[in-house]
């Protein structure tokens, strides 16, 4: 049996998203739509052949896989993620930028970053016409792939390389955000769900086709400008993270790669987008890849 089920009309479904994206493919159910995304690119490279719809020739092409329902979705580090159906939105974005970006260490940390940018401005437009409930409903981002909502995990982002050919490389962009998920529901105590926060919100499949549209909008902006200057628009990243950052000022304890666990103060975000913690005896630790979390403690 085929991993997906219900491959829904994409002009249906997303109507918004169908007029904006490359390609539009909208699922019942599936494994993970990063490896639903992962299989099309190795199938037939999924770029070529796509008429452009309108958007600047010097801006990406975006691929769009959304589906209801994942029965393995996963996130960084291994870790599943688990959405509930009806209630969130999955998702996924695939594109293709030069291997000089995608390889270069010392830039490359930032497609995670653009990522989570596009993703809060997403969210934002699409709450243009929703109040929030409370007075802490802000939309933050905590390093390097979460974002926030009054000081909770609103959803996460996982970005995953996929080689091309010998200059391209594949970039799929995996999210996944609480909706409408009940508070009794969430799937941990640090949780939340969009409509515990802002309201009134559309139905859900307005709202993510709402999220989605305006997601590729600014993925195709923010992505177009990296790759036409690199240096530049990973300053401009660095100074946006910095803004929206839930993490910088706070006490974290990081696993890193290795198992070692490391605690102290999250003090910058760095030019190549790793994070810098510092102990309590003044030592700093560089963190590239590691798992973070933000432990109750006022902003510095």
């Amino acid at each position: 049996m085929s991993v997906e089920q219900g491959v829904a009309s994409a002009a249906e479904a997303m109507p918004l998203t169908t007029r904006l994206a490359d390609m539009v493919i909208s699922l019942d159910q599936v494994d993970s739509t990063n490896a639903y995304a992962r299989r099309l690119l190795a199938q037939n490279g999924a770029f070529s052949s796509q008429a452009r719809r309108g958007a600047p020739p010097d801006e990406p092409a975006l691929l769009v896989i959304s589906a209801d329902d994942q029965t393995a979705g996963h996130g960084r580090l291994g870790r599943s993620w688990v959405g509930a159906s009806g209630q969130s939105l999955m998702v996924s974005f695939a594109t293709a930028l030069p291997r000089r970006l995608t390889t270069d260490p010392a830039l490359n940390g930032w497609l995670q970053m653009t990522a989570g940018v596009a993703m809060v401005d997403a969210l934002k437009e699409a709450l243009r016409t929703a109040r929030p409930r409370g007075a802490d409903s802000r939309l933050m981002l905590k390093w390097p792939n979460d974002v926030f909502c009054a000081g909770r995990k609103l959803g996460g982002i996982l970005c995953e390389l996929v080689p091309l050919d010998e200059r391209r490389s594949g970039v799929i962009i995996g999210v996944g955000i609480n909706l409408r998920i009940p508070s009794d529901r969430m799937p941990t105590s640090q949780s939340t769900s969009l409509q515990l926060h802002w309201s009134p919100l559309p139905d859900t499949p307005r709202l993510r086709d709402q999220i989605v549209a305006a997601a590729v909008r600014r993925l195709r902006s923010l992505l177009g400008a990296f790759a036409r200057d690199p240096r530049a628009e990973s300053h401009r990243l660095r100074e946006r993270v910095i803004e929206d950052s839930v993490t910088l000022g706070r006490l974290v304890t990081v696993t890193m790669g290795d198992g070692r666990t490391v605690t102290g103060t999250a003090s910058a975000i760095n030019e190549d987008a790793s994070l810098t913690v510092r102990g309590a005896d003044g030592t700093t630790t560089v963190v590239t890849t590691g798992d973070v979390g933000v432990l109750p403690s006022p902003r510095r």
